[in-house]
């Protein structure tokens, strides 16, 4: 037999058939659907635990929005100027003690974000990629699930596809961090899309000016550029959704992300709709940048670069789970008994259903919230946990669990609830809340249970 973590080389070759390549069935302790954030702390934290970890990603790249937009920061990681800690904490500080430093703390000069964590992208993700090695996670890339087998109440394996054709894994646990929540839906899942009236939050597509004398550009105390994004919009030169430009120092010295072409009205569960959004999106970004370098300081010798290969999608489903999270929640700034990770994130509302942008505060100054676990659990499905974007909660709600750091704490907790769901015969509905809260606080994760971030 071979040792916990590691899988049967006969299950990772594959089989020759009439002149055509197929896939080996595999069979895992746990299957993670998806390689975002939510999806590496997933993998992570189930292969700590001694587990057989199958990561499946759909695209060539861990690591979601970060994968979509390069550089997007990773923001609302310190409620209170603390930082939430566990596998977050832990990337962060890899990044930060490389010589050169690959990451730092910055604040965040856009209104109720606090501070955020910037960084090398290509050191970031190939530093999650050695993570998840180091885990002994197989990482399957470019591989998609397709349809979960149900046998009463239980995922008893998900047929799957990538180039060299369909093939089946039998997990004993499915995580599904997979951003819309397809696996999720098909198993028997209730959800809804988007807001109360179906709106889904506008779609982003990120670039970087390179060059950009930084001094010049952020003289001006206009966090987003609206006096020249006014002029921009009424000579017809950017789109009219640009009335506040999103630039933002980037982690090199004379780079700017620029995360400010949203497309509204984008059903992101449609790959045609999304498709046709990339296009439109990188179209407008070319217009910004021309923008950018004939009238705004700083911007005239720079130029584009790490322009995203496809929109990040914000909204989708939103699965129903043991417990919704609500605004409510957030603006009494409740803190659960089963609550895995801590945010302070401002409901952040890009565009559901016309321009308007919100980041107006959660909870008040000094303040935080923490998610349950039970927003992660389905009420009928007894091998399932999904994280991230996907997770049980309002649209307010919604608009500030998302950030990437809670998305790997809520990643974290499910890698390692698992781990006590297989070693217990227990479905996750059973599960022992009191001390999956203990597991995580001793894993680093700061602020659970009785325990304060201050």
């Amino acid at each position: 037999m071979p040792p916990i973590g590691r899988r049967d080389e006969k299950e990772q070759t594959l089989q020759h058939k009439n002149g055509t390549m197929t896939v080996a069935d595999v069979e895992t302790d746990v299957l993670v659907v998806g390689g975002g954030t939510a999806g590496f702390g997933a993998a992570v934290a189930a292969g700590r635990q001694g587990l057989r970890v199958t990561l499946l990603e759909a695209t060539s790249k861990v690591g979601g929005v970060m994968a979509f937009c390069p550089g997007m920061p990773w923001g609302g990681g310190y409620p209170v100027d603390q930082i939430v800690g566990g596998l977050i904490e832990e990337l962060t500080q890899r990044l930060e003690q490389m010589d050169p430093p690959a990451a730092e703390k910055r604040p965040c000069t856009l209104e109720n974000f606090g501070p955020e964590i910037i960084y090398d992208h290509d050191i970031a993700t190939l530093t999650m990629f050695e993570m998840l090695e180091e885990a002994g996670v197989e990482v399957r890339l470019n591989a998609t699930a397709l349809q979960p087998t149900m046998t009463e109440d239980r995922i008893t394996a998900v047929e799957c596809v990538n180039r060299n054709g369909p093939f089946t894994i039998r997990p004993k646990v499915v995580i599904d961090c997979s951003g819309d929540g397809d696996i999720s839906a098909k198993a028997g899942v209730p959800y809804t899309l988007g807001d109360e009236n179906g709106n889904m939050m506008g779609v982003t597509i990120s670039f970087h000016m390179v060059g950009v004398d930084w001094d010049a550009a952020f003289a001006e105390p206009d966090p987003y550029f609206t006096k020249y994004a006014a002029k921009g919009v009424a000579e017809g030169r950017i789109h009219p959704d640009l009335a506040q430009l999103y630039l933002m120092k980037a982690f090199h010295q004379g780079t700017v992300f620029c995360n400010s072409v949203h497309v509204r009205g984008v059903n992101g569960i449609d790959p045609d709709a999304v498709s046709k959004a990339t296009q439109e999106g990188r179209r407008r970004c070319h217009q910004l940048a021309r923008f950018l370098r004939e009238e705004v300081p700083g911007f005239a010798k720079a130029h584009m670069a790490m322009l995203s290969p496809t929109v990040g999608v914000r909204e989708t489903r939103k699965l129903e789970g043991v417990y919704r999270v609500t605004g409510e929640d957030l603006a009494k700034a409740r803190r659960f008994t089963d609550g895995i990770v801590c945010c302070d994130n401002p409901v952040d509302d890009v565009m559901r259903g016309s321009s308007e942008m919100t980041h107006d505060a959660a909870v008040s100054a000094g303040s935080y919230y923490t998610i349950p676990f039970r927003a992660l659990m389905p009420a009928n499905v007894a091998n399932l946990m999904f994280c991230g974007r996907i997770i049980s909660a309002d649209a307010v709600a919604f608009a500030s669990v998302r950030g990437m750091p809670q998305c790997m704490s809520m990643g974290q907790a499910a890698g390692t609830a698992a781990a006590m769901m297989i070693e217990n015969h227990t479905a996750v509905q059973d599960l022992d809340l009191p001390a999956l809260v203990a597991n995580l606080t001793q894993q680093g994760i700061h602020g659970l249970g009785n325990s304060s971030l201050l």
